[in-house]
């Protein structure tokens, strides 16, 4: 008989996984609400034209897409951006500005597996729409390093790397180049850090060779560190763009230091995020020790939900994927022990306790503990092995002469005291045992 496994590149999670899982999506979920974004959701299927040439050729080349049974080319979503510009776009007048909303869903991507990639992935998603400033980022980076410092990490732990594609655009069109050539120069910049200067390849290949000046400044531009380095190269260039756009710098990093989180974040030009519909501000985030892939990546698409349909509308946005996060928490010892012990385990003699017990089991489980019970008759002495080895605090004794008295006896399992209480008063026993 055949032996059935799960795909290549997707996951199963057994109960301990999913309670790791869903500790994450908590701490996820309590950090967006505590910065006042609504939650939503989405379907997992879309229409295929709404990815072609919106998520750029990457992820397009790694979609799960078909025609559906009614003829429609469809894709299962890679990941949330356009899904939401359709949402927030189809219903902008409504929507009160500014528009802070975020989700914990599931993508899909056919792409080479490796440590922490799969090709199925959880994402937590956080957008802010309407606001056209820095303080929309302000506001993005903060939640996200709240996102990871929730779970014990600090700034030795991870840092946030900070860069701006419009600077890039600015500097590089200071500097004679046109757009097509800036967007090639930008793909150098992405694949920099990977490749070196054989990322100037694909550019040599289409545009020619670039002057050894010019090439001379991008890379010194590249290894620009800190405001005070931007200022000092942009004094000498120029132009009437460069100036405000600084001023945007020292907004945004300045409102990041007045909250105290500077020092979790670092100018690094070399960012520029290779999804196409990105336009100014970009950030991603790594452990400090290098040995992960990037932890969360976002930025600013200003021109994405008018391009699927929508009213022009500023955004911002970003992404922090669960499986390498949970490799670093593993890393860290952050990952907590997830137990499943019940707080009540009842320990029961015959069909007539059985009766018995089962009104107070219910009555305990509409108060909110956790009761577990034998489904079948079995002798004492494994019953209360059986509780011991669940962990449970209190032990329930459901026996004959228990019965008759109309009491229950509650084992203390932590200390193993015994004492009766008048079934009547159990509920008030329990709640006052479990309240000290």
């Amino acid at each position: 008989m055949a032996t059935f496994q799960t795909l290549p590149g997707f996951r199963e999670f057994y109960p301990e996984d999913l309670a790791r899982r869903n500790h994450i999506f908590r701490l996820w979920r309590q950090s967006a609400q505590v910065f006042g974004f609504a939650e939503y959701d989405a379907p997992i299927l879309e229409p295929l034209e709404l990815y072609k040439a919106k998520s750029g050729e990457e992820i397009e080349a790694q979609l799960f897409s078909f025609v559906d049974k009614g003829g429609r080319e469809v894709a299962l979503r890679p990941e949330m951006t356009p899904t939401i510009c359709r949402l927030v776009g189809a219903r902008a007048n409504a929507l009160k500005r500014p528009i802070k909303w975020f989700s914990i869903a599931e993508f899909y991507r056919y792409e080479r597996m490796q440590k922490g990639r799969g090709r199925s992935f959880n994402q937590f998603n956080a957008d802010i729409f309407g606001e056209p400033g820095p303080e929309a980022e302000i506001e993005l980076i903060a939640l996200l390093i709240q996102c990871l410092c929730s779970f014990g990490l600090t700034e030795q732990d991870f840092y946030i790397r900070l860069s701006d594609r419009n600077l890039w655009f600015y500097y590089l069109e200071a500097l004679g180049l046109d757009e097509a050539r800036i967007h090639g120069v930008l793909g150098v910049v992405d694949r920099h850090e990977k490749y070196g200067d054989e990322a100037f390849k694909a550019y040599t290949e289409k545009f020619g060779a670039l002057d050894a000046a010019l090439q001379g400044k991008i890379l010194a531009f590249l290894q620009i560190k800190s405001l005070a380095g931007l200022e000092r190269t942009l004094a000498t260039i120029g132009g009437d763009k460069l100036g405000p756009r600084l001023a945007d710098w020292r907004k945004l990093l300045g409102g990041l230091e007045a909250m105290g989180l500077a020092r979790y974040v670092e100018v690094d030009l070399g960012v520029v995020r290779g999804l196409a519909y990105y336009t100014g501000f970009v950030f991603e985030a790594f452990d400090r020790k290098g040995a992960l892939r990037a932890l969360a990546g976002g930025g600013r698409y200003d021109d994405l939900v008018q391009k699927l349909g929508g009213p022009a509308l500023p955004a911002v946005g970003f992404a922090i994927g669960d499986m390498t996060f949970a490799l670093l928490l593993e890393q860290r010892g952050l990952l907590p022990a997830i137990g499943s012990a019940p707080d009540i385990y009842c320990v029961i003699g015959g069909e007539r306790e059985r009766m018995a017990a089962f009104a107070d089991i219910h009555l305990l489980r509409t108060a909110g503990y956790r009761v577990e019970y034998p489904l079948k008759d079995s002798a004492f002495g494994k019953q209360f092995k059986a509780a011991a080895e669940s962990q449970a605090k209190l032990a329930l004794i459901y026996g004959t002469d228990e019965l008759a008295k109309g009491v229950v006896k509650i084992r203390d399992l932590t200390d193993r005291t015994e004492h009766e209480v008048p079934s009547a008063q159990l509920v008030t026993v329990v709640r006052d045992f479990f309240s000290t």
